[in-house]
């Protein structure tokens, strides 16, 4: 099995791993789910998260072709254009965000300026589609039930899964968001457990469970399998659904939902600027 190196970077304001995944012979690299700095009380965006990604990989000497985001994330903002901007590659997410675009292009209540067909990015990835990092081969499984976008990119042995699965400790993805689905979410997860057990698997975020010290990113496929708290191998689909549905039930929406989602759905671009030249997010009342 082909084996990219991987480096990880923590954003711990929004408990995010972004990473830098290149082919070793080629230097053909992607840059996997970057963070964009935002402060909600004062409205300030920084690129400091960026900033120290993008200064890796230009000292390592490597290349990007690919930019990718897993999904439509809703606990950060995407730095995906700022990082296009200075490093160049393609802007990828999954086909389906085009149904991410239609449910909150309603909530937002946007107007006909923004397209609902993807096309603020430069490649839409299709379920089982190869690709290549260099010389690594890859392969995007749509593994939606958190989104209905997400996507799981197995380049070589290395899976990144998104915001699909944690660190065994902690579980699994919360599922009730717009489009969101607790039995899709099981489905999606089987599929990455039929990966090789060897497979290296790398997470989105870490919460950091009591006990245990210091925040993870990697883990495998057959510790996932075998010690995931929420759906290890011998749990139940219906037993699952009643878990997750249970658990959802109590947890507060994300801190940055609203002003992630909207940028995001855009690939990372703000709203438009107004006739001040000043861009604004919206705060839709009582409709989540």
């Amino acid at each position: 099995m082909q084996r990219p190196d991987v480096k990880a970077f923590f954003d711990e304001a929004t408990n995010t791993f972004s990473y830098a995944v290149w082919d070793p012979a080629t230097q053909k690299a992607a840059v996997i789910d970057s963070v964009l700095d935002y402060d909600p009380v004062s409205g300030r965006t920084r690129r400091d998260s960026a900033d120290a990604l993008i200064d890796f990989v230009q000292a390592q000497g490597l290349t990007v072709q690919w930019i990718i985001d897993t999904h439509v994330h809703a606990d950060h903002l995407s730095a995906a254009p700022y990082v296009q901007s200075r490093l160049g590659g393609a802007l990828a997410i999954g086909e389906h965000i085009r149904d991410v675009q239609e449910t909150f292009g309603r909530i937002f209540n946007v107007g006909s300026e923004f397209q609902r067909d993807g096309s603020q990015f430069d490649h839409l990835f299709k379920d089982g589609e190869h690709y290549r990092l260099g010389s690594i081969e890859a392969v995007a499984l749509h593994t939606p039930g958190h989104t209905p976008a997400c996507m799981t990119h197995v380049i070589g042995d290395a899976a990144f899964v998104g915001d699909t699965l944690f660190m065994p400790d902690f579980g699994t993805a919360r599922c009730d968001f717009p489009g969101g689905d607790a039995r899709t979410l099981y489905r999606s997860i089987q599929r990455i457990f039929a990966l090789p057990d060897d497979t290296r698997v790398f997470l989105c975020h870490d919460y950091k469970t009591p006990g245990r010290d210091g925040f993870v990113h990697e883990t495998s496929v057959g510790a996932e399998r075998r010690e995931n708290i929420h759906v290890r191998e011998g749990t139940a689909e219906e037993e699952f659904v009643r878990m997750r549905s249970a658990r959802d039930a109590t947890l507060a929406m994300p801190r940055l939902l609203l002003p992630s989602v909207q940028v995001n759905m855009r690939g990372g671009k703000f709203p438009p600027a107004e006739d001040n030249g000043v861009a604004y997010l919206k705060i839709p009342l009582d409709a989540l």
